[in-house]
């Protein structure tokens, strides 16, 4: 039993409930009329149903965010009413409010597990009414607000996700790209042999190897590895293993035109400072980077080199001895006006020189601890049967095992210089 609406006062301090479209289902066209008058007093937009089956129908509309319903009616129960609205598809949620005149326990779970929000026994008091509506209202409207924001929080991910695959395909390019200065890996001036080795730690590496035949009976050879990781750290490897090609010979910073219109190398200390001035003054990069440059004299065997901040290289002898060799130094691009070392490695037939980053020495090993120089000779020793570039897949091989895994923390490179002797030799047959 409802009681007149007409005769209902309200305090002032009532909070007024916000406009709801409320789906109204009861056979009894009474209770219809008393509910329907009672809710459009309080603002709502009302839609009443005589029977289950109607309102059905009228619960797939979106806009009705609220349902109140008889418990007993004809065709189905309240119970099998609120059953079908659940497994009924319809954008956004309905809250449903059950009219009951049972109180039992088996009947609150019975509507509770058919999917109803809330119930009310009869005769309904129209404060404890107001009351469920408001709550029931604030849980719609949290629902909606929640799938709107989820629909903003999808959008702002397909969006992220577009970028992620964008930033995957340059990535992909920088790489091919990157690789592509390692395409000849495996290189012949005469009696020399230069092999690369270059694996990054991710997409892209801040590490970089490579040689060039200078005209005269030299050739050049380079490791460099700039700070930090991914993509600008590639871009500063890029561009100074640009500079050190022989693509552009007047543009190679260690090189010096002759007289006679040829290039000579200039002694790589003095190429370390001049690359040193132009990475602190031309590029004006917070990246710095270690290096170690050398230039090979075939005639002599005579290997000068300066080591900036590079691992110190490691000498093979043909009779089995290994040894390091280098002066140290800064990296290039950390301080204006450093100076560098020249110092010179004298080769003999056989004789094999290892230019490597400190990806391999400051390798973690699977147990703890770093490789460090010691477990390079170890790893050198075992791959010494092999050659060129069978001995830096060994090299590889070993650092992998030492690791527990073969995609290493840090980029790691090296270079390979086997010298066979002096002869006869032009850069024109170097290939």
């Amino acid at each position: 039993m409802l009681h007149s609406p007409e005769h209902l006062t309200w305090p002032n301090s009532y909070p007024p409930p916000e406009p709801q479209r409320v789906l109204v289902v009861d056979d009894s066209r009474a209770q219809r009329m008393l509910l329907s008058s009672l809710l459009r007093r309080w603002g709502h937009e009302v839609v009443d149903c005589g029977t289950a089956e109607e309102a059905l129908v009228a619960a797939l509309d979106p806009t009705v965010d609220l349902v109140i319903s008889d418990w007993v009616m004809p065709g189905l129960t309240g119970p099998e009413f609120c059953r079908h609205v659940r497994t009924n598809r319809r954008a956004g949620y309905a809250y449903v409010i059950l009219l009951t005149s049972k109180t039992g326990d088996s009947a609150l779970s019975e509507g509770l597990e058919a999917g109803a929000d809330d119930f009310l026994t009869k005769p309904v008091r129209p404060p404890e009414l107001r009351a469920r509506l408001n709550a029931g209202a604030r849980i719609v409207a949290m629902q909606r607000d929640l799938v709107s924001k989820n629909g903003l929080l999808t959008g702002a991910l397909g969006e992220l996700r577009t970028l992620y695959d964008a930033l995957d395909r340059d990535l992909d390019e920088a790489r091919r790209l990157q690789r592509a200065q390692m395409q000849d890996r495996a290189r012949r001036y005469g009696p020399v042999d230069v092999s690369l080795w270059l694996k990054a730690s991710g997409h892209i590496g801040g590490d970089m190897v490579g040689a060039f035949p200078v005209e005269g009976d030299t050739v050049g050879v380079f490791g460099l590895d700039v700070s930090g990781h991914g993509v600008a750290s590639a871009i500063v490897a890029a561009r100074v293993a640009g500079i050190l090609s022989a693509a552009s010979p007047d543009q190679n910073i260690a090189l010096t035109r002759r007289a006679d219109g040829g290039f000579r190398a200039v002694s790589p200390d003095l190429a370390a400072a001049r690359l040193n001035r132009m990475i602190l003054s031309e590029m004006r990069s917070d990246r710095y980077f270690t290096l170690a440059l050398g230039f090979l004299d075939i005639p002599t065997g005579i290997l000068s080199m300066v080591q900036a901040g590079h691992p110190h290289p490691l000498v093979l002898r043909a009779d089995g001895e290994i040894e390091f060799a280098g002066a140290g130094g800064l990296p290039i691009g950390l301080i204006e006006g450093a100076d560098y070392e020249r110092f010179d490695v004298a080769l003999h037939p056989g004789d094999r020189v290892l230019v490597y980053s400190d990806g391999l020495i400051e390798c973690p090993g699977a147990s703890g601890g770093a490789l460090e120089e010691e477990g390079l000779v170890r790893l050198a020793r075992l791959a010494a049967p092999h050659g060129g570039l069978h001995f830096l897949s060994a090299l590889e091989d070993g650092l992998a095992r030492f690791a527990g895994t073969a995609n290493f923390s840090d980029d790691a490179s090296a270079v390979l210089i086997t010298y066979r002797g002096p002869t006869d030799y032009s850069p024109r047959h170097a290939r």
